[in-house]
């Protein structure tokens, strides 16, 4: 059971060769589906309804008449949502309005209500904050369900404003469902199509006959989702191409281990490309994490991913103190950071580069993908380093507002010209000179 995770020492050697390999990802740059991707993608482009319900009937296994057979009714979303069990509803109900609320807070607190300013010549200079138009949100289907996505893409999309969201989700084999329809209906989707893939993607970008085309893409599906969205970024804005889910955790030593064990599962059962590290000063205690794995992993359902992930991107790392725990956490980079520690905030403090921070031992990152509040789509493979959650103002775009006075015209007119003819563009200069009186 030795090697079920592996085991690192900061004071080694090779230590930095050694997590620089564990870290290694290269996001999947398969040739073989981008060129699938792609000849979908330009089959939608050039065909639209036509191709999309082609694909979908054969990726999907389905037999649909028509693309608009694909779209589902308001009345079948709110049928879904009435059709769950009081405890699931009430969940649902639960974790939506706590993303409602954190994203209306951080509506307020973004600088959501642009601003302005005057200067003494009377010119006014600011900044317009609008919402985007429409929004297309893909939420995967078939092995596994995932409402909370559609929480967490949909909502800080309707508190930013944006007038209507698209959802496609696949359903192969044509089950729907239920509670990826009823949280659909809960955020306040506007309309559903069951497709997925390159195809959605295509539609989405680009527009049907049936599908409108969108603003900005967001949400996660399979390589072929990744490498379509990658594709069309530019005809229309995307939020992030995600990789593999991440996990790290740095703890002092004072939390049960049981509970930092099943902590790392919670992303190793995604799939098992998914990383799941431990950074701690205490041997002994790693020691019982590590006991804590063997003993925990057989009674998971999924413990055969689980394992897979542990064992190929996995660690059990031993450092010096918290400080080079904090240290290394900002070379990392993850997306799920746990500060299982006595006193969260201090280390939390020196931790620039992290998608979301979870601090102290029942701040389990469990509770951020469903429902504390903030953003579960989180920046990984260390894009941390530069990006942040989704938010409302991923649904959000700033234009510059310039109001220039007659008395300011006098004097950027002036600074404007001397700047063209220094890089020889003559009507820009001319276009400022014009208004300078003679």
């Amino acid at each position: 059971m030795a090697s079920l995770i592996t085991r690192l020492d900061t004071t080694e050697a090779d230590f930095s060769r050694k997590l620089s390999s564990l870290l290694a990802f290269e996001a999947s740059e398969d040739e073989a589906i981008d060129r699938a991707a792609a000849q979908i993608l330009a089959s939608v482009k050039a065909s639209g309804d036509t191709a999309v319900l082609e694909a979908t009937n054969r990726f999907d296994r389905l037999n649909a008449s028509s693309v608009a057979a694909l779209e589902l009714t308001q009345e079948e979303m709110q049928a879904a949502l009435a059709s769950l069990n009081a405890e699931r509803r009430t969940a649902l109900e639960t974790a939506a309005a706590r993303v409602r609320a954190y994203h209306e807070i951080q509506k307020a607190e973004c600088g959501s209500a642009g601003f302005s300013y005057t200067e003494a010549d009377g010119t006014v200079l600011g900044q317009k904050v609008t919402p985007l138009d429409r929004v297309g949100i893909y939420v995967p289907g078939g092995k596994a369900a995932y409402p909370s996505s559609v929480l967490m893409n949909a909502i800080p999309a309707k508190v930013a404003g944006v007038k209507e969201i698209i959802m496609v989700v696949p359903t192969p084999d044509g089950v729907k469902n239920p509670l990826v329809l009823a949280a659909a209906a809960i955020a306040g989707v506007d309309r559903v199509f069951t497709i997925g893939g390159a195809q959605a993607v295509g539609a989405l970008a680009y527009g049907t006959a049936t599908i409108p085309a969108v603003d900005k893409i967001v949400g996660p599906g399979n390589a072929y989702v990744a490498a379509a969205k990658r594709r069309v970024f530019g005809v229309v804005g995307i939020d992030m191409i995600a990789g593999p889910s991440e996990i790290l955790v740095l703890c002092d030593g004072t939390t049960d281990p049981d509970w930092v064990a099943m902590d790392l599962f919670s992303q190793a059962e995604h799939d098992e490309l998914a990383q799941s590290i431990l950074l701690c000063p205490d041997e002994a205690y790693i020691e019982a994490v590590q006991a804590s794995i063997i003993k925990l992993l057989p009674a998971m359902p999924r413990h055969e991913v689980i394992r897979t992930s542990l064992a190929n991107r996995g660690a059990l790392i031993k450092v010096r103190d918290m400080d080079e725990a904090c240290e290394i956490a900002n070379s990392i980079a993850a997306e799920h950071l746990e500060i299982s520690a006595e006193n969260p905030q201090q280390w939390a403090d020196k931790i620039r580069h992290a998608g979301a921070m979870f601090l102290g031992r029942y701040s389990s990152e469990s509770l951020g993908d469903y429902c504390a509040g903030p953003n579960h789509v989180l920046p990984t493979s260390r894009t941390a380093r530069f990006s942040s959650p989704l938010g409302v103002y991923d649904f959000q775009k700033r234009s510059s507002m310039i109001f220039v006075s007659e008395q300011g015209a006098q004097t950027l007119g002036k600074v404007a010209a001397e700047l063209a003819y220094g890089e020889g563009l003559q009507a820009h200069a001319r276009s400022a000179e014009l208004r300078l009186k003679s």
